[in-house]
């Protein structure tokens, strides 16, 4: 089951003992029913039902006792403990019930039964709303009685610690209006707290005309649908904690209404009875996350189709997605009741045995990045068969069962769908509800790193070493940060072209909602710095590496040309790659098992301050830096950049780890064991998708890399790998290849194919190492290659002392002489050019050395 639901409050589990213990002595027979589990119904007490969960997490719930008198109880779900509300000792039929948050006020709606109105002796209205001073219980007052339906809702600070100097009491009525209440109470004889002029309220009419309302428990917010000729305009108002409250926002959407009548959400728990009163054929939420963004999700219930359509609007996005899935014949009808859940980040659109959606709202751009199922797939045995009700946060409410759950994604059956699916738009999906949601993070990370070099071969769309690199940064250092998702990769794809089995999609540009008010705090602010990219941000303002993949090239080419940049700019980029090592050294706790960072190579340290340079400024240039700071940006930078060498170094040892290489030593010799072989091939695979997006590798990574290619492959297969520029060859790993290895046949044929290949500024550090004639030879060859290639043709020096050249052989005395002209004139020209052991007369000296052994004349020579 991808979905955990843990039940964090439950009915029969939490509350019927409590109720059995406290009226056994008012009526034992359905006390003994109670304590035996049966159901509810058969026990007489079919009115027990959640009425209301407030936002600071306490329950409500409503039952009769055996005088049929209504009872009203509490449950903390952080002490886990029950109290007594209030009892009403009549007979009625409980619609809405709401407690404010000192616990000193209770607010109540009611449906009177016949037999109460007939009982009255001037004509009753059927609603009653009451409200009651319940510290200790002491007045009631009517606050409405009237024919139609009315809910009660009491408004919570959002912070805790600035309490509200009064109650504010929101009337919601089926008239299609809702006012709020101002109460005032004051403390009487030390503990009774009363109602300060009970009898004039203070009342504000907050909405008029709506047809559909959804209270948000947790932000104190009113989402709402009116109807303005042929629109659908929603609105949303965010109520303070100074008696205020301000419209927000206004956006009209394509969402037809009908005659549907009134439609309430989150007013309280909606039971069997309560539905009733509303519309059964609209289904429609306004979902948030504290990232700024804001879904409504629509589907429509029709009785005669065999498919279901439901829209989600990304009003953060301006974009709407429409989407069709078909379900063939349907038992019941029942069936078709869609739940939609906020889990943050995703939204689940779930219908009961038939599918499940996870719909990313970060980035819903392409659909790999959602995991729909269907059938067996979605595991859904373990889910409640009705539909459930989304509440703040991840909660949700089973009115069926009478449980209340915390929903969650289960990270150990996301990690075995991951392993289990063939399918690569399931594999990516899964990839980024595991990272988003997910437990433990280093585990975590182990585990998908195992997954991939089990399956990196059978990813076809994807690559996914690419995608769990740069999604794992992005859901560990862009969501906290305002912007910071807009301004790094989320991903490695750019497009997904590939059609989901089983769902259709219709993507349609939307208005934005229009901001009603000047200035912003919290996820308003993030609200409106989502609308202001959609609006403004062309092109996009995304990182992508090429200017450093530019400017790291343009570094390696220079260098080979033997030309350097100043100094001061050397020095800050190698500063910035020794920030990211001794920031990456303090996340290590145990020692390393592969041999990393035990040398400088000097082109990953260029790329890596190079990306640290380039990321910074983007960072400062796009992000609210006098909010944020410089030193935070600049050390998220580091993070960041820390971050992803962490994640190669995991992938390094957990090969290292795998393959039983614990006790592997460097070296040259020998021939590689299989597991040598297979993280060779690991590690090209890894080479392979990180230059495909210039990202650096850890200091060292070329070396060992050198050294099982050395072990692990033939000559000829080593020396395709290194022409075609796939292995490099490193300073430290050739000098160590030369002094490892001894002058067998085989291992000279080795060393003269990698000292061959060397480029010319580490030929010129270890030319001296090995000390054989083909060494000297290519020496040579090299330093007249080098230095003819820096002749400019000049007039010769007439003046050059003939009698130096001793040996009678012109062909090699011109050559000497040509030499050592341009040698002299280049140091006039530059005399503190570096040195190097190399000079004419060593020349001289291999080449009649070479010449000898070539006409077999070495031997009459030593005689």
């Amino acid at each position: 089951m991808l979905l955990h639901l843990s039940a964090a409050f439950d009915l029969h589990r939490d509350v019927v003992p409590w109720l059995a213990e406290r009226l056994s002595a008012e009526a034992a027979a359905p006390v003994a029913g109670l304590r035996a589990g049966l159901d509810p119904v058969e026990n007489n007490y079919e009115n027990l039902h959640v009425v209301n969960v407030e936002r600071n997490g306490k329950v409500i719930y409503s039952c009769k006792d055996s005088k049929r008198n209504v009872f009203f109880g509490l449950y903390d779900l952080q002490t886990k403990k029950n109290e007594h509300l209030y009892t009403f000792e009549k007979d009625l039929q409980v619609v809405s019930c709401s407690v404010n948050r000192e616990k000193t006020l209770l607010a109540a709606s009611f449906i009177q039964s016949a037999k109460e109105i007939r009982n009255e002796l001037q004509p009753a209205s059927k609603c009653l709303t009451l409200l009651v001073e319940i510290h200790p219980v002491n007045n009631v007052r009517v606050l409405k009685a009237v024919d139609s339906c009315v809910w009660v809702q009491f408004l919570y600070p959002i912070d805790e610690r600035n309490p509200f100097p009064e109650s504010h009491l929101l009337l919601i009525s089926e008239e299609k209006y809702i006012e709020q209440f101002h109460i005032q109470v004051f403390r009487e004889d030390e503990n009774r707290v009363v109602i300060r002029n009970s009898g004039h309220l203070p009342r504000d009419r907050v909405v008029e005309d709506f047809v559909w309302a959804q209270w948000d428990i947790s932000e104190q917010r009113l989402y709402y649908f009116v109807l303005k000729k042929s629109e659908s305009i929603l609105k949303c108002i965010q109520f303070y904690a100074d008696e205020n409250f301000s419209l927000i926002f206004e956006v009209p959407l394509d969402i037809s209404f009908g005659d549907t009548g009134l439609t309430l959400v989150n007013f309280g728990c909606e039971d069997s009875q309560n539905q009733e009163m509303l519309s059964k054929n609209l289904n429609l939420r306004v979902f948030t996350s504290h990232t700024g963004s804001l879904c409504v999700c629509y589907n429509k219930k029709l009785d005669a189709e065999e498919r279901v359509t439901y829209s989600v609007f990304y009003l953060h996005k301006g974009y709407s997605k429409t989407f069709t899935t078909d379900l063939g014949i349907l038992e019941n009808q029942s069936m078709k009741n869609i739940t939609f859940l906020n889990l943050d980040y995703y939204l689940a659109v779930y219908l009961p045995g038939h599918f499940l959606h996870l719909l990313n709202t970060q980035h819903p751009d392409l659909m790999c990045h959602s995991l729909f199922l269907t059938g067996e797939k979605e595991k859904m045995d373990l889910l409640p068969d009705g539909p459930l009700q989304s509440l703040s946060g991840a909660l949700a409410w089973d009115w069926c069962s009478g449980k209340l759950f915390r929903v969650s994604f289960n990270q150990s059956s996301l990690l075995h769908f991951l392993w289990s699916s063939p399918l690569d738009y399931e594999r990516v999906a899964v990839l980024h509800c595991a990272l988003a949601r997910g437990r433990n993070p280093r585990v975590l990370e182990v585990q998908i790193i195992r997954w991939i070099f089990e399956n990196m071969w059978t990813c076809h769309a994807f690559d996914p070493i690419q995608e769990f690199l740069i999604a794992s940064l992005f859901w560990k250092f862009c969501l906290d940060i305002s912007n910071m998702d807009k301004l790094l990769p989320h991903s490695s794809l750019r497009s997904w072209n590939t059609e989901i089995p089983g769902v259709t999609l219709v993507t349609e540009d939307i208005l934005l909602p229009l901001m009603k008010v000047q200035s912003f705090k919290g996820y308003w602010e993030k609200l409106n710095s989502n609308l202001e990219y959609v609006k403004y941000a062309k092109p996009r303002l995304q990182y992508n590496n090429n200017v450093v993949r530019r400017e790291w090239r343009n570094l390696i080419s220079e260098e080979k040309k033997g030309k350097r940049r100043s100094t001061v700019y050397f020095r800050n980029i190698l500063e910035n790659a020794v920030k990211v090592i001794s920031n990456l050294e303090t996340w290590t706790v145990e020692p390393r098992l592969a041999p990393l960072f035990q040398e400088e190579d000097n082109h990953q340290r260029l790329l890596m301050g190079l990306m640290v340079s380039e990321l910074k400024e983007h960072l400062l240039r796009n992000l609210p830096v006098q909010f944020i700071g410089k030193k935070n940006i600049e050390q998220l930078v580091l993070d960041y950049v820390s971050k992803m060498l962490d994640l190669l170094c995991q992938m390094l040892e957990t090969s290292w780890r795998k393959h039983s290489l614990h006790s592997w030593v460097f070296h040259f010799d020998g021939r590689g064991s299989t597991g040598e072989f297979a993280v060779f091939h690991i590690m090209t695979q890894i080479l392979d998708s990180v230059n495909r997006m210039c990202l650096p590798l850890p200091p060292g990574f070329h070396t060992l890399y050198m050294a099982l290619g050395v072990r692990c492959l033939p000559l000829h297969s080593l020396l395709r790998y290194i022409d075609d520029g796939v292995l490099l060859l490193t300073e430290t790993g050739v000098t160590k290849l030369l002094k490892d290895l001894d002058n067998t046949e085989k291992n000279e044929k080795l060393k003269f194919s990698i000292v061959a290949r060397l480029p010319p500024f580490i030929m010129q550090k270890i030319s001296q190492l090995w000390d054989h004639p083909i060494n000297s030879h290519i020496i040579s060859r090299n330093y007249v290659k080098r230095l003819l290639q820096r002749h400019r043709r000049q007039s010769r020096n007439s003046a050059i002392d003939k009698s130096s050249f001793l040996i009678e052989f012109l062909p090699l005395n011109y050559l000497i002489e040509v030499l050592t002209e341009m040698e002299t004139t280049r140091q006039a020209l530059n005399p503190f050019e570096g040195c190097d052991t190399v000079d004419t007369k060593f020349v001289e000296e291999t080449a009649l050395k070479q010449t000898m052994i070539l006409l077999n004349l070495s031997k009459n020579c030593d005689n």
